[in-house]
């Protein structure tokens, strides 16, 4: 199943069964995520849900940095408990976990250093 999106970071793959583990391109949830504040991130939907242990995530994530990736993973989740249990989406979706996060690198501008920053002034 294709999961969910968070600026560039984007869920390719995404398999939930009953064992209670969860990982990142076949690791461990430690390892690729190593902040508790991502990992807390990634078991939010979970937690509401009431689902805690119950599922076992494999997803493969490609682009952006661990924030992003970690929200991609939150998205990703929330859509599959959706898809496999309907009943949990009114819970799921009260939480904001349904929502993708819009946010995205802003282009370079010609004539600008990037996006906004000016090149040096000189006088002289």
């Amino acid at each position: 199943m294709r999961g969910g999106e968070a600026g560039v970071a984007l869920v390719d793959d995404l398999r939930a069964r009953s064992r209670g583990c969860q990982g990142n391109h076949g690791r461990d949830q430690e390892i690729s995520f190593a902040r508790p504040t991502l990992r807390l991130v990634i078991n939010q939907p979970f937690g509401v849900a009431e689902r805690d242990g119950q599922y076992d995530v494999v997803c493969t994530v490609k682009g952006g940095g661990l924030s992003g990736q970690a929200g991609a993973v939150k998205h990703g989740i929330a859509q599959a408990l959706t898809k496999y249990e309907p009943v949990l989406r009114a819970p799921v979706k009260a939480a904001g976990f349904l929502t993708r996060d819009p946010r995205a690198v802003e282009r370079k501008k010609y004539g600008k250093a990037k996006a906004r920053r000016s090149f040096q002034f000189s006088k002289r």
